[in-house]
């Protein structure tokens, strides 16, 4: 038996760091895309090869322990380990991996690489699993075996989002929406390395979950500007202060597009970027160029997207505006001697499905 299996990166139009404290997020699927191509195997034993390693393969029996340090065979194993765990009979497979989703970008290339997985493994073992239930399988095998302590956004957008569509996704209830979504979305990757699993996000995420603690609040999505003023120590009054005000932009802007004012939430994205640099501190220089640039050249608005330490900005800007707005922040990176970035436009695209 042979399936093929594809699974998108992500970008994320609004709402950062506010899923791992149950709060609400907007991001959609990119039209890149990791594919799996999948036979089944008589044995319980999984081997894995790919387009980026030709000629290599990495083979392994029943995950038992999380790895040391990850490499990218590790989210293949933790998806394996997390569905054995979670009781499924998971079919031995030859997996062959290819994909164009930009890597080390904060583009979410590692849910699209598990969620391409899980979903080939689940048609290749006609497993009963819900496509709802699936973006947390995925969660649970980059949070328990690879060791990143990522929220559930990223696979429920690699997952669960339909073309032409943001996806409204509560992290508490994960009640999803779909927001039709019709803008152009200049994507700039700074080519700035973006490093999550180095303590950094698990320090973002340690800090808000003390703040929680403190105001004595399942989380800080339940928490308000009022509270927040109570936090005694300034750097987790920082912390928590973008988490409460980036949960009120979200909803802002579902608004905004129920309303058909697309235009109207550029002001909210260039919010965002303001709070994650000075309260949340997880923007670096190219980022903060390269939304200085695009907002010069005439964006809407422009925040990074992603975890941060590096990875992407997006942009709504006018379809006449793309080529201007690219050469301008081509030419702030030349200016300040960085990495020439990469300049694409995103459509929402659709999640995870047999090919």
């Amino acid at each position: 038996m042979r399936v093929t299996a594809s699974a998108p990166g992500r970008v994320n139009l609004i709402g950062e760091h506010t899923d791992y404290n149950a709060g609400f997020v907007l991001p959609f699927a990119l039209p890149f895309r990791t594919t799996v191509t999948g036979v089944r195997s008589r044995r319980q034993q999984w081997t894995v090869t790919s387009a980026w390693a030709p000629g290599q393969s990495t083979s392994f029996g029943r995950p038992e322990a999380a790895p040391g340090t990850a490499t990218w065979v590790d989210y293949v194993r933790g998806v394996v380990w997390a569905l054995l765990d979670e009781g499924y009979e998971v079919p031995g497979a030859d997996l062959h991996i290819t994909s164009d989703v930009p890597v080390g970008s904060g583009l979410s290339s590692s849910a699209a690489l598990e969620c391409a997985v899980l979903t080939a493994l689940i048609e290749l073992g006609d497993l009963d699993i819900p496509v709802t239930d699936r973006p947390a399988i995925a969660q649970r095998a980059e949070n328990a075996f690879v060791g990143v302590p990522c929220g559930i956004m990223d696979q429920s957008a690699s997952i669960l989002s339909e073309a032409g569509h943001a996806l409204l996704l509560d992290c508490r209830t994960l009640e999803t929406e779909h927001i039709p979504f019709d803008a152009t979305i200049l994507v700039i990757d700074t080519r700035a390395p973006h490093r999550l699993v180095d303590g950094e996000y698990a320090q973002r995420r340690a800090t808000c979950e003390a703040a929680a603690r403190e105001l004595l609040v399942p989380a800080l999505r339940d928490a308000d500007l009022s509270d927040v003023d109570r936090l005694a120590d300034p750097v987790t009054r920082r912390r928590a202060r973008h988490v409460v005000t980036e949960n009120a932009r979200v909803l802002e802007t579902v608004a905004l597009l129920a309303a058909g004012k697309v235009t109207d939430i550029g002001p909210l994205m260039t919010e965002s970027h303001t709070s994650l640099k000075n309260d949340f501190e997880v923007t670096v220089p190219e980022l903060d160029i390269a939304v200085a640039a695009a907002l010069e050249a005439g964006a809407h608005g422009a925040r990074m997207t992603g975890g941060g330490f590096g990875g992407c900005v997006i942009a709504l800007v006018e379809p006449r505006d793309v080529a201007f707005v690219t050469e301008s922040v081509e030419s702030a990176f030349a200016r300040g001697r960085f990495t020439p970035p990469s300049c694409f436009v995103a459509a929402p695209s659709a999640g995870a499905h047999l090919e």
